[in-house]
């Protein structure tokens, strides 16, 4: 299931997941890299402030972002991803976290999760994996940032079952989107990361093709979809776009490709 298309508001692009529109209850954007003011290799949608872009900026590009979505940016909440599994749930009181500096993120998260109306939730990306996910009955929302160790460690699996936990979600109810990121066309890995997917259990061999010796090419993204239909999400609730950040230097982002670079962001709402 695909079923995403590319808009533009206020001169941002980003990717809109069709199954999380027709809900008319979220507001939710994958960013492209186009639409912003920093230049050199953040140009131009760079929406991270520890990347070594002007922070004025970053800060007139998240601004820019939120507005689109209708949003200000101290209704904004972020976390400082550390390719942990740590899901936090954002309250009414988190509104405004890292929205305008790192310091102030919500520590070492790379999940956050709400059922909390009017708080838009960020992530930020250069080639790991975006997950979204939305709970259409309890009404909540999740955001996933999905690196290799974070995919390893099950994190999508970990947000789903804190949703369960803090807002009674079952996942046989969930929608799920996973946007862009480095797909297995150009995500080469050696032996050390094959068996460092080993050690925390997860067996990456049914997302592997080898290459060379010890040499594979890894689908992070297939791996991250297992992972949410495992975890009780229907194959048919699962969006994935197929764009690889690093095929599409005229979209995207690759932190593999390009070494310094910007970062683009999912966003998520309960509207």
């Amino acid at each position: 299931m695909s079923g995403y298309s590319i808009k533009s508001a206020g001169g941002i692009k980003y990717i809109s997941f069709n199954i999380f529109s027709d809900t008319g209850f979220v507001r939710h954007a994958f960013t492209t890299r186009l639409g912003g003011v920093s230049q050199g290799p953040f140009r131009s949608l760079n929406l991270a402030t520890h990347v070594g872009d002007h922070r004025e900026a970053v800060l007139e590009n998240r601004a820019a972002v939120c507005a689109a979505l209708g949003f200000g940016l101290d209704e904004m909440v972020a976390g400082q991803q550390v390719h942990g599994k740590r899901v936090y749930v954002v309250t009414g009181e988190d509104r405004g976290r890292g929205a305008a500096d790192s310091e102030t993120a919500i520590p070492e998260t790379d999940a956050l999760i709400t059922n909390v109306p009017g708080i838009l939730l960020s992530s930020y990306y250069a080639d790991c994996v975006p997950v979204m996910l939305l709970d259409p009955v309890k009404k909540a929302v999740g955001l996933v940032h999905a690196g290799w160790k974070g995919t390893a460690m099950r994190i999508a699996c970990a947000a789903l079952a804190a949703m369960s936990e803090a807002f009674g979600t079952d996942p046989i109810h969930c929608l799920a989107a996973i946007a862009p990121s480095i797909g297995d066309c150009c995500y080469e890995v050696d032996r050390p990361l094959v068996d460092a997917f080993n050690q925390y259990g997860f067996d990456p061999g049914p997302f592997l093709k080898q290459t060379g010796e010890n040499r594979w090419r890894l689908d992070l993204c297939g791996a991250n979809r297992h992972i949410l239909e495992e975890s009780g999400v229907r194959p048919g609730n699962i969006a994935v776009t197929g764009l690889c950040a690093a095929c599409s230097p005229e979209l995207f982002f690759s932190y593999r490709r390009s070494g310094s670079c910007g970062r683009m962001a999912s966003l998520m709402a309960l509207v």
